[in-house]
């Protein structure tokens, strides 16, 4: 057991959309408490109010990791800052909630975990589906289709106003096929539990708003040891079509299973935080055939209406963080996990820049 007596005070760096609500989860947890907001814009100041003006204000990260001697710290700022901010916390004897990807690169992604493995402290990756129980049962479902498997998923997002702001800012240092793609790509690899060993992907650049060479639409695939292959598409951007933006399939010799989020899909729904995480369903296709030639069986739907919203995934991320530190919680794999999808999803960033197929 971790000596670390509750509650644990975070600091909290990035006060926007998930910044926000991972900090609505220490303020309400019990366990945690907040020692200061940081960010370099309005979005903390707007963050306080919300939660009750009772938190100090940094601009800097530095001063404020200097200032309030924090137990843990929560980074979801943009990728390019996660390495410095996360090795400095270390460094400092604190633990690290990090939002994904972990680094704007595999080496720095590699350099946060030998940073927390010197230290001895937590480091946590924000890989929110890993905490839906809707995920897992949908992971669950593919485990019983047979081999090989062919998952096919997606998530673009018809961005405009704030949202694509926030997306232009992301692909100052990564596409959205490697900052998206890591959950897919990571669940992918829970499903088909074989190994990686060739990828290859497309990237096209829709609009001249971004930094040349850069890619705001791409679709990658991956082959696996056991002869199982994944797709998944994302785009950004207010020119993205609305039309099957949202698709979540896993299909194998004895059938296929799919995620129906037919609210979530809706139109309008393509930029939504919260949608993304939405199931509402799960139906489960039964292959076999009886001797007329026609299905033996009808598709099984499981009903998924009371899956939690995105505030009470966040809450649920930060109750594993928590139990981590206080039960000294061993996540050698989860840390693991967290690199290997990072460094898939940039293959295959490296595969759209030089068009060709890249073995892993």
């Amino acid at each position: 057991m971790n000596n670390q007596k509750s509650p644990v005070r975070v600091l909290v760096v990035g006060c926007g959309n998930m910044g926000a609500s991972h900090a609505i989860a220490y303020h309400t947890l019990d366990g945690f408490e907040i020692c200061g907001l940081v960010s370099t814009g309005k979005s903390k100041e707007v963050l306080n109010e919300k939660l009750g003006n009772i938190y100090p204000l940094f601009d800097s990260f530095e001063e404020a990791l200097e200032k309030t001697a924090p137990d843990a710290v929560s980074i979801s700022t943009y990728p390019d800052t996660h390495e410095s901010y996360a090795v400095k916390a270390f460094e400092r004897g604190s633990h690290v909630f990090i939002e994904k990807p972990v680094a704007a690169t595999v080496a720095g992604a590699e350099n946060v975990v030998a940073a927390a493995r010197t230290a001895g402290k937590k480091l946590v990756v924000g890989y929110i589906l890993r905490h839906h129980p809707s995920w897992e049962r949908f992971i669950a479902e593919g485990h019983k289709l047979g081999k090989p498997l062919a998952m096919r998923m997606n998530l673009n997002q018809q961005s405009e106003g704030k949202a694509w702001d926030v997306h232009r800012n992301l692909m100052k240092s990564l596409s959205p096929i490697v900052d998206c793609g890591v959950h897919y790509i990571d669940v992918m690899c829970q499903v088909a539990r074989s190994r990686p060993v060739q990828v290859s992907a497309i990237g096209a650049r829709l609009t001249d708003e971004i930094p040349a060479g850069n890619y705001n639409y791409g679709q990658l695939q991956i082959r696996f040891e056991d002869g199982s292959v994944g797709w998944y598409e994302a785009g950004w951007g207010p020119m993205m079509s609305e039309t099957a933006f949202f698709v979540k399939d896993i299909i194998g010799p004895k059938g296929s299973v799919s995620i129906v989020a037919k609210d979530a899909a809706g139109e309008g729904k393509s930029d939504s935080v919260e949608a993304h995480t939405k199931t509402e369903s799960i139906r489960v296709h039964h292959a076999e055939l009886n001797e007329e030639g026609h299905f033996s069986r009808e598709d099984t739907w499981i009903n998924l209406q009371d899956e939690p919203d995105h505030q009470e995934l966040c809450n649920r991320e930060q109750r594993y963080f928590l139990k981590a530190i206080l039960e000294d919680t061993d996540l050698a794999d989860h840390m693991e996990d967290a690199v290997n999808s990072l460094r898939i999803a940039f293959a295959c960033d490296e595969s759209v820049r030089t068009g060709k197929v890249v073995h892993l």
